[in-house]
């Protein structure tokens, strides 16, 4: 008999803690990274390669776990990232060098990855079996609301844990917390089909082994041109250039394509929304990086003083989600985010070192129903552009263009401010802003796809 909540808190719980995952890891380091300075005799600026390694393996994992969450079953990858995050848990905390760290993010980024899209498509599976029509907003949003409050929470948190027990803590964490969502997961997630006899030419043929390595080499290319700004790696760009024309002609050749390239050029609203997420991303994140960089060295503010102005952006983010994902709605919020993202970085070209915080807090704010509407209706958004069988890809894939907004943004802060962080430079900052929110808005308003009324997808046979 169907239970009459099929998102019963048993469901949702291993869920929702393991998307919590890969956010806190990203919050939890930057604390850590001077005492890991310390401790291995280099310097601080080198360190941040355990940051980048994190978002290098997230960007490149989050698709390919949800292509192996439709091939394998989603709680067999989940179970599996889960157990990767301890492992790389247990190898950082007990890291001797920077190079078992740098092993132990990448293998976190992994794990972590593999939560969002396998917990997309149980989600989505469990909805078709309760047959209903429309997304479960109410759960889809509490999953976007688990991430950002845990990302807002791991500063702090790691703060305490290097404060009281050392650097080692912000890995060892991983331990405890993977056990008991190991053991959530492994009770109350349903388990998957058995899984069919295939070759391994069969597998390596269906998951498209050759479309995630050419994803993966175009990945990691575009992070290293992005990083090596404003010098410009033009090797690095011409690899990019290279991989990423071979990817599209390789992805339009095979039978199981990693990146559906025919889908994504019919399925054009699918399109628009990675587009916007990107644009808004890339816009939010340069608040993040470029307002507080600005904040410490053009207002005399400390970083953490900093970090506690830019609290209240996260925690508003965090409570617009709800109404908007209860109500399932898509284009409304979509519009206010872009629009809500020009009026703050109109804001912005009027900052100066003499600007009251206030003020400064009143345009942080703006932002954070920004982050909160584009965060809210996206996931919705794509819910209702692809079926069941492309969801977890489709997912982890929202995710990476969610990766590249934030890289982008990082790029652009670092061309900027390259020289010297100045008034003029955050005023340049806010005037890409305005460009990439207007490209955002406009996508939007015209996008015909969204004055649809909202219903899945059905399942295609």
């Amino acid at each position: 008999m169907q239970d009459k909540n099929p998102f019963s808190w048993r469901f949702v719980a291993p869920l929702y803690m393991g998307s919590t995952l890969n956010p806190i890891n990203s919050s939890l380091l930057a604390t850590a990274l001077v005492p890991i300075a310390l401790f291995m005799h280099v310097s601080a600026a080198k360190t941040t390669i355990l940051v980048s390694a994190l978002y290098l393996a997230s960007s490149i994992a989050q698709p390919t776990s949800g292509k192996l969450s439709e091939e394998f079953g989603p709680r067999r990858i989940f179970l599996t990232g889960i157990f990767l995050t301890l492992l790389g848990g247990i190898i950082g905390g007990f890291g001797q060098n920077l190079s078992m760290l740098i092993v132990a993010r990448v293998l976190i980024g992994i794990g972590t990855s593999t939560a969002y899209p396998s917990a997309m498509l149980l989600i989505r599976r469990r909805a078709d079996e309760s047959e209903l029509s429309e997304p479960p907003g109410g759960v889809l949003g509490a999953l976007q609301i688990s991430g950002i409050a845990s990302s807002v929470v791991g500063l702090p948190i790691g703060g305490v844990l290097v404060g009281v027990f050392g650097w080692r803590s912000t890995f060892f964490i991983n331990i405890p917390v993977t056990l008991i969502a190991f053991l959530m997961a492994v009770i109350w997630i349903p388990r998957d089909m058995p899984i069919k006899r295939r070759s391994i030419l069969e597998i390596s043929s269906r998951i498209d082994c050759m479309g995630i390595i050419a994803f993966a080499i175009t990945m990691i290319s575009l992070l290293a041109f992005l990083f090596s700004i404003p010098k410009a790696n033009l090797i690095a760009l011409s690899i990019v250039i290279v991989c990423g024309i071979g990817l599209v002609l390789w992805e339009l050749k095979v039978k199981h394509p990693f990146i559906d390239v025919r889908m994504l050029s019919k399925n054009l609203a699918l399109t628009r929304t990675y587009i916007r997420l990107a644009l808004i991303t890339l816009c939010i994140y340069t608040v993040l990086y470029g307002f507080t960089e600005w904040l410490e060295a053009g207002h005399g503010i400390s970083s953490s003083e900093a970090g506690l102005l830019l609290l209240p952006m996260s925690i508003l983010s965090a409570i617009v989600i709800s109404p908007i994902s209860k109500r399932n709605l898509i284009r409304g919020p979509l519009i206010v985010s872009a629009v809500s993202s020009i009026m703050a970085s109109l804001g912005i070209l009027f900052l100066s070192a003499n600007t009251p915080i206030i003020y400064i807090l009143i345009i942080t704010l703006i932002f954070g129903v920004t982050m909160g509407t584009i965060t809210g209706s996206s996931p919705i958004a794509l819910y209702t552009q692809v079926t069941t069988e492309q969801i977890a890809t489709a997912s982890g894939l929202l995710r990476t263009f969610g990766y590249i907004g934030s890289i982008a943004s990082s790029a652009v802060v670092g061309i900027v401010f390259h020289t010297k962080v100045a008034d003029s430079g955050l005023h340049l900052i806010a005037v890409i802003m305005i460009f990439a929110s207007g490209i955002a808005l406009l996508i939007t308003i015209f996008d015909r796809r969204l004055k649809k009324p909202v219903r899945s997808i059905k399942a295609s046979n």
